[in-house]
């Protein structure tokens, strides 16, 4: 396994990128810090997208998740300070970890890694 660290400059346009490249993944989204320990927030529901606002009064980075109209979930992190994308060493995404300035983590797990031009069995 293999991390890449996202410089903030980046963040719109990887996960512009990001977004487009797993929509409708189904994902699992965990939330774990020093005072809530681990929590699983969501489990089984496809990405819809993420987005990153980058402003002087403050960063946020949005987390877009659902599959029906009633099962939909935006997780806001606000004051993020790092984002990071674990992959396998071929490359496939495994998750993204985003940690606020408050020591707060957000992981969105992938259920199946791979590469993204592999999904439905037909390489590109």
């Amino acid at each position: 396994m293999k991390t890449r660290v996202l410089q903030r400059t980046e963040w719109p346009d990887f996960f512009d990128s990001f977004s487009r490249q797993h929509e409708g993944w189904l994902t699992t989204l965990e939330v774990f810090g020093p005072d809530i320990g681990d929590q699983i927030e969501e489990r089984d529901l496809t990405l819809e997208g993420v987005t990153a606002e980058l402003a002087d009064a403050g960063d946020k980075i949005e987390i877009m998740l659902g599959n029906k109209p009633n099962d939909h979930i935006t997780r806001t992190i606000s004051a993020p300070a790092d984002v990071s994308l674990e992959q396998t060493d071929e490359g496939a995404d495994v998750a993204l970890a985003i940690k606020t300035q408050n020591g707060t983590t957000t992981l969105l797990r992938f259920r199946s890694a791979m590469l993204p031009e592999m999904v439905d069995a037909v390489a590109t």
